[in-house]
């Protein structure tokens, strides 16, 4: 007897957070020390100014993934809020529209009745369905907020420490410089990668393009300190 196991991603929102803290921690720290690479001698200034973007950009990106998950919480609220009221209100119009549902799917005219008489005795799961199939939104997690905050925040500061890392252990910045490119466009094809593979986009190609963006952004960042020099 042969089984079968689906293959679903799960936990896709906090994928999504450290995806979008840990993508940022790496790119935007390492431009900024290779921009300071090129236009100064002491690698004391760089890791200051890396620590306090890095504590910038953590609180900053922490706070829009707070507010973006009480924005979420907040837009649900107020559907639901608004489908309670419909439901009492125009109750035969939102019964049309759960027949409609049934219609689509492909059930017999007996069957949509059937269905929706079943859904419609009990107004809460007759809300939810409305809010799931209707208005295509799930019920968001009540910590969402607070957990979107501390998964992007915290993965900012994991990604903005790999490329500060170097100058804490040489004072020459191009030394410096050398290493943390290496050892940061390794992390970003890596993360790329498993991001990628995750997301079900071509790992190599996704590594790929993960590597060269944080490559381009440093390129630039030292080649505009290098001018102004």
């Amino acid at each position: 007897m042969s089984t079968h196991e689906e293959q679903h991603l799960k936990s896709s929102d906090a994928l999504r957070d450290i995806v979008i803290g840990m993508s940022d921690g790496l790119t935007v720290p390492f431009a900024l020390a290779a921009g300071l690479s090129g236009a100064v001698s002491s690698t004391e200034i760089i890791v200051i100014a890396g620590i306090a973007e890095i504590a910038a950009g953590s609180i900053a990106m922490g706070l829009g993934g707070y507010l973006a998950g009480k924005t979420e919480q907040d837009h649900y609220n107020s559907e639901l809020k608004r489908e309670y009221d419909e439901v009492e209100r125009v109750p035969e119009t939102e019964k049309e529209e759960v027949r409609e549902f049934f219609e689509h799917i492909g059930l017999s005219r007996d069957l949509q009745a059937q269905a929706v008489e079943e859904i419609a005795k009990d107004k809460k799961k007759w809300v939810d369905f409305m809010m799931k199939h209707e208005l295509g939104l799930d019920k968001p997690d009540p910590k969402r907020a607070t957990k979107s905050a501390l998964n992007i925040g915290i993965s900012y500061i994991v990604g903005g420490l790999v490329p500060l890392s170097p100058y804490f252990f040489t004072d020459e910045p191009i030394e410096a410089l050398k290493i943390s490119a290496l050892v940061t466009l390794i992390c970003l094809f890596g993360f790329g990668y498993f991001k990628s593979r995750f997301t079900g986009v071509n790992p190599w190609g996704g590594a790929a393009r993960v590597a060269i963006i944080g490559a381009l952004a440093a390129s630039a960042a030292f080649g505009v300190a290098k001018l102004f020099e």
